[in-house]
């Protein structure tokens, strides 16, 4: 039985790894489905990112074709007219925005749309740096930095302003996140476990159990992973040990961002949902069709 559980993880874990690539210059995979049943007659898939900006708490959720908000009525509604392929998405503490991506088929724009920034919640974008070099799938803002996994070249790269960048240490993962206590902790999943790097990324340890497929880190004491299967653990340690605190629902899961200690937002392949006592319960936000992540 034990070894066919660890057969299990592994699968489940190369399927989010394989998923983890969407093709540069956005396909039409995915994406908005006229009348899909939602009230706003519209539906969202391949979710890449979700955020609460802080000031109003709203819900952002950063997709395939687009950056989305509750409507009125509770359904997807997009945010200014872009529809990118929004890949690595972070709302900071001032309540901009930071992605990178791809740009929506016909749009003039390079294949890898670089560091972008939006500094009224979504509905303008301009450019930031490394346009037409650089796929960011996942970013992370912390101690006044900006940390990005550089997903073309296989490496993190850390920024003080957006604009330049140093790269550090090469490896192949699905997310990142960093210390809210030092700037030089960033831990990343990868296919062989959470990895862990005490000098800023320029170098990375060996993979540990448990496998997790992405991770938040805004409490010190409270950091949280989710694994491939959508079961949801809370370390109070820095990730050394880990406790199951429940399961999102839904399936495989698509992004995770902890807004505090016991408030966190996670997509999976029905829904994005919120929980407002640390993972133990979870209320539906918005519906998603069924598609891949990331």
């Amino acid at each position: 039985m034990k070894k066919r559980l660890i057969a299990l993880s592994a699968s489940a874990a190369a399927l989010v790894f394989t998923l983890s690539a969407c093709s540069g210059g956005g396909s039409d995979s995915g994406g908005d489905t006229p009348d899909s049943g939602t009230p706003s007659g519209t539906a969202i898939s391949h979710i890449h990112g979700v955020g609460i900006h802080p000031s109003d708490g709203k819900l952002y959720v950063a997709t395939h074709n687009g950056v989305y908000t509750p409507d009125k009525n509770g359904g997807p509604q997009l945010v200014g007219d872009r529809k990118d392929d929004f890949m690595g998405f972070a709302i900071g503490k001032d309540g901009s925005f930071l992605a990178s991506g791809h740009p929506a088929p016909g749009r003039d724009a390079p294949a890898n749309l670089g560091l972008i920034e939006s500094t009224d919640t979504g509905r303008t974008w301009k450019d930031k740096s490394l346009s037409g070099e650089v796929d960011f799938h996942a970013l992370d803002q912390a101690h006044g930095r900006v940390y990005g996994y550089d997903s073309t070249n296989g490496l993190l790269r850390v920024s003080k302003d957006g604009v330049t960048w140093e790269k550090r240490g090469e490896l192949r993962a699905l997310d990142i996140a960093v210390s809210p206590d030092d700037p030089d902790t960033v831990l990343a999943t990868t296919e062989s476990g959470l990895v862990r790097s005490t000098d800023g990324g320029r170098t990375f340890g060996p993979g540990a159990k448990p496998l997790m497929a992405y991770v938040s880190w805004t409490a010190p004491r409270a950091l949280y992973g989710i694994d491939p299967t959508g079961r949801l653990n809370l370390s109070g340690d820095g990730g050394k040990s880990w406790k199951e605190v429940g399961t999102v629902p839904g399936g495989r899961p698509q992004a995770l961002t902890a807004v505090d200690a016991t408030r966190l937002v996670a997509a999976t392949q029905d829904g994005v949902y919120e929980s407002g006592d640390g993972g133990r319960t979870f209320t539906k936000r918005l519906d998603v069709s069924s598609g891949g992540g990331h």
